[in-house]
């Protein structure tokens, strides 16, 4: 690894070191880097538990637990300079042991590490934020679905041997080389995918999924998405004539129907539909979090004159942990699953999203002034 210097048009080598002369430990560091960074290992993931134990007639634990985009729970097992001849056994049997774990026991896991953390947030809703679907559609861990990271310094040829036969019987599985390097005072981590390659994974990664492909969807999701399909269908043509948002949307099976119409790239109406409330929302949902405070901010600033327009007291949620910010207004009470509530929340939203539209016309006008003299500045 090596330090580019500009002024001297040089490259300059980085001291390789190891994690025992630094005086790193697996649990301590490693363990914690990859806990509180694990985008470090290539994707989003995340993190349900740490120092995981909670296996029959055993007092084993695994470094790391975590959940991926797709549902799959991932193991992930450190290793500071060696990874030792056994850890290939180790992370099998650790696969194995969470096999067999369902999604209540995962959304369990997962609420004892918010608390032991003292995160003071809720399992269901970070699952439901993280994969950006209702708790109650969420297939997680199913058949054959487990992953194994392993991470270390060194991999020995027994090891890397192994993973490499594991790999031809659509094991998922990857090695992860860390390597600290030093100059001077700095530290600096590399984290380099060597099993299977970067090039290889996506195909490695998708014979895996076509052999773990349900054969069947789960009945209750399908009846689920026909009743929201359904949903959608009604109010759609409800709105047609009276708003100029939703005019070119089609139904949906999500519990989220988004439509633009606000004028400002990812700034959103949205119509929530859920087994516990209906809601009108304005979504600031950017890919950037500061931008999305920045213009939460900005339409709070109109808050009393929005609310006088709109009729109502509405709900603001700057959610300063999180990327997104909404602005809501919430009935509460009706279930999408009970038919018999569907004309309640149809004309709640019907009448709501008209009138959230038309509060919200002019304070998106003075923020697209705004955004268009912060443009030209810059």
């Amino acid at each position: 690894m090596y330090l580019i210097d500009k002024t001297q048009n040089r490259i300059k080598e980085l001291e390789k070191k190891t994690f025992s002369e630094l005086g790193f430990k697996e649990r301590k560091h490693l363990q914690e880097w990859l806990a509180h960074q694990p985008t470090a290992l290539g994707e989003e993931l995340l993190i349900i538990q740490k120092e995981f134990n909670g296996f029959n007639d055993t007092n084993e634990r695994l470094d790391l637990l975590a959940l991926d985009k797709e549902g799959n729970l991932v193991i992930i097992e450190n290793k500071l300079d060696d990874t030792g001849r056994d850890v290939t056994w180790q992370v099998l049997k650790y696969a194995s042991y969470c096999s067999t774990l369902n999604k209540e026991q995962i959304r369990n896991i997962y609420q004892d590490f918010l608390d032991k953390e003292k995160f003071g947030e809720k399992a269901e809703e970070n699952l439901a934020d993280f994969f950006e679907q209702e708790y109650e559609d969420l297939s997680l861990n199913k058949r054959q679905s487990q992953r194994v990271v392993i991470v270390a310094a060194n991999f020995r040829k027994e090891v890397t041997s192994n993973v490499l036969w594991l790999l031809d019987y659509k094991l998922r599985i990857q090695c992860f080389k860390a390597t600290p390097f030093a100059l001077n005072d700095q530290l600096f981590l590399t984290m380099e995918q060597i099993i299977p390659t970067k090039d290889t994974e996506d195909f490695v990664i998708s014979m895996a999924d076509k052999m773990q492909e349900e054969i069947s969807t789960q009945e209750g999701m399908k009846d689920r998405h026909k009743l929201r399909l359904e949903f959608w269908s009604k109010l759609l043509p409800k709105l047609k004539g009276k708003t100029s948002i939703y005019q070119n949307v089609s139904p949906a099976k999500d519990h989220w129907l988004n439509s633009g119409g606000t004028g400002i790239s990812g700034v959103r109406y949205c119509l929530v539909i859920t087994k516990d409330y209906a809601a009108v929302q304005i979504e600031f949902a950017r890919s950037n979090k500061e931008e999305n405070k920045k213009l939460y901010d900005e339409l709070i600033k109109d808050k009393d004159s929005i609310e006088k327009q709109f009729g109502h007291e509405l709900e603001w949620k700057r959610n300063d942990t999180k990327i997104s910010s909404q602005v809501s207004y919430t009935l509460n009470g009706v279930n999408i699953y009970t038919p018999e509530d569907w004309n309640k929340a149809l004309s709640f939203m019907e009448v709501n999203i008209i009138n959230l539209e038309r509060a919200m016309q002019k304070p998106f006008r003075e923020i697209k002034k705004v955004l268009s003299i912060n443009e030209e500045g810059d």
